[in-house]
């Protein structure tokens, strides 16, 4: 990383944000909402509601003081860039949004207490997973992939005989919370990854109107120019891993399996106590996620939305 760099960061909304006066009340009350409850789209009034509580309560606890109205706070931190307000489809009421901005500080607060238990074993499981995964899927000899195959065919089988003697082999608690945290951190990344891609959609189109509204004469070559930034980000890594992300959860077995995995994993015994049931709303908050257009069905402005 290199030292300008490090400096263009302070106009960033996630360090303006960690640097403000407010920051533990911005943490604390839009983390516990958009972070730890996974919530997305939250009416205005609920939102002024929620943080009205609050604030009375850090007034009450001497935490403050903080005199002005929840609904000043908000604007504010839409202002800044650590909320985002918008109006549903046919709905008058606004509503808000956490930004890739305040997701970014609320994952870099949380980064740095020592945690009781770090999960490792089945990070390497993953790693070794995707290696194989990477060395086998790119595996042009016929005879290496079917020798592959082989070698799996003959674990599978072996676990099944092994089953069928009586060896039952389960995962200990300590393996289950290990695979748990893993999972909960992926699913949290995921979205907190969504959102940045959502923003720069947004982004694109808030850049487009805003060209087509200061443009005099006509507006072909905006219109040019808009679908070619479309076309980019269609055919960007990003794009095209996100848009195959969305094509994998198409099938309704494939978005129904999450929720259902979720839900089994939960209610585990073994797991009392270290379970993160805002975790189910993750499944739902993936669909809900606007798709990275596609190259071939782009045809107007809106079809490279973001929202």
């Amino acid at each position: 990383m290199e030292f300008e760099e490090v400096t263009g960061l302070f106009g960033h909304p996630a360090w303006r944000l960690l640097r403000a006066d407010n920051a533990p009340l911005v943490l604390t009350f839009c983390g516990a909402v958009f972070v730890d409850e996974n919530e997305r789209g939250v009416a205005e009034a609920v939102l002024v509601s929620r943080l009205d509580d609050q604030l009375y309560d850090l007034n009450e606890r001497d935490l403050g003081p903080f005199p002005r109205p929840a609904s000043e706070y908000l604007t504010e931190w839409t202002n800044n860039g650590w909320l985002r307000k918008y109006y549903p489809p046919g709905e008058g009421e606004p509503h808000f949004d956490a930004t890739s901005a305040l997701e970014k500080a609320v994952a870099w607060v949380r980064a740095p207490p020592a945690r009781s238990f770090i999960s490792t074993e089945s990070r390497l499981g993953t790693i070794v997973d995707l290696l194989r995964q990477m060395a086998f899927g790119t595996e042009t000899d016929p005879q290496a992939r079917i020798d592959e195959l082989s070698r799996e065919r003959d674990e599978i089988d072996a676990q099944i005989a092994r089953l069928r003697a009586g060896e039952l082999e389960v995962l200990s608690p300590v393996a289950l919370l290990d695979r748990y945290q893993q999972v909960e951190g992926m699913a949290l990344d995921l979205l907190r990854d969504f959102r940045e891609v959502e923003a720069n959609l947004r982004e694109l189109d808030r850049r487009f109107r805003q060209d087509v509204a200061t443009a005099e004469g006509g507006n072909g070559e905006l219109l040019a120019s808009f679908l070619m930034d479309c076309e980019m980000i269609a055919e960007s890594d990003q794009g095209q891993s996100f848009q195959a992300f969305f094509d994998y959860l198409l099938p309704p077995r494939r978005q129904e399996e999450p929720m259902k995995l979720l839900t089994q994993v939960n209610q585990l015994p073994q797991l009392d106590g270290n379970t993160n049931n805002n975790l189910l709303k993750v499944p739902l908050a993936w669909l809900q996620l606007p798709e990275v257009p596609r190259t071939r069905s782009v045809s107007s402005p809106s079809s490279c939305r973001g929202s």
